[in-house]
């Protein structure tokens, strides 16, 4: 980021919902020590509790991805394997900071998503994921359930030799369809100053309704093309911090029961949100 940049927060807009597991959920953890006749693939589960958990960077990265087809921008590279970024071509020195900067001024994936620290052109992220917990009710029914492992289950798959006709079973651990994960928590920046203009900011929550919107009509997590990872989000509240609401708590806008109730009253959200922060 440029030296002496003066960027004001001019408020935050909070988006809380649950997450409900349509179909199996699998989100996977590390491998590492599992035991002969172990399952093959297993899910991340938080170490104090053994319960299952959406990572923020599993939420943040899929809604990101599915933007960028969705808006035929390019997909990201890994850190340090590049200089592209959503809406950049692969450019360098005096290009990079020029080029670069006027896509990433337009950009607005880039804007809500973030783009790699060592962009000099580059203003703070707006987007922040939190992780996102199994909910006490449906842990209590799986920890009664008599489940495979302790909170999910286990589906074989069994992959065919298409000469020999042989099979090659194998077991993915899931998390059971109509599991509930929550409150999430989306956290989401407005800015003002340098190359920051709040007024677009809060039109840019179109952007992240549209991410919401693309992962529940594909799948969170692996195995989605074959029927793991369908989600719903419901149960949606936004909340708005800013001035002089920040300490009291902020100002909550509205519950929604489904986010496509959310997409529908979008426009009276973005201009109850201009209002509650005096844009």
């Amino acid at each position: 980021m440029e030296k002496n940049k003066q960027i004001k927060l001019v408020g935050r807009v909070f988006v809380q919902f649950e997450i409900e597991a349509v179909t199996g959920l699998h989100i996977g953890g590390s491998d590492t020590g599992i035991e002969i006749g172990g399952v093959d693939k297993t899910v991340i589960r938080d170490p104090l509790t053994n319960r299952p958990y959406i990572p923020g960077s599993s939420l943040k990265g899929k809604m990101r991805s599915l933007l960028e087809k969705y808006k035929g921008l390019r997909q990201n590279q890994r850190i340090g394997q590049g200089y592209i970024h959503s809406c950049g071509a692969d450019l360098r020195g005096e290009e990079l900071r020029t080029r670069g900067r006027s896509d990433y001024q337009g950009c607005d994936v880039c804007q809500v998503f973030g783009v790699p620290g060592e962009r000099d052109f580059s203003t703070p992220t707006r987007l922040v994921v939190r992780d996102v917990m199994m909910n006490e009710d449906s842990a209590e029914r799986l920890k009664n359930a008599h489940t495979d492992l302790p909170f999910t289950e286990v589906k074989t798959e069994v992959s065919i030799d298409r000469v020999t006709s042989a099979a090659n079973p194998r077991q993915m651990e899931r998390v059971p369809a109509g599991t509930c994960f929550g409150p999430a928590e989306l956290v989401y920046s407005i800015y003002s100053g340098d190359d920051c203009d709040p007024r677009k900011d809060v039109e840019r929550l179109q952007t992240l309704v549209e991410g919401l919107r693309l992962l529940e009509d594909d799948y969170l997590g692996g195995l989605g093309s074959r029927g793991s990872g369908k989600v719903c989000l419901k149960n949606l509240k936004v909340v708005v911090r800013g001035g002089a609401d920040y300490l009291s708590g902020g100002r909550e806008i509205k519950g929604y029961d489904t986010l496509e109730e959310l997409a529908a009253g979008l426009d009276g959200l973005r201009g109850q949100v201009r209002q509650a922060l005096g844009l």
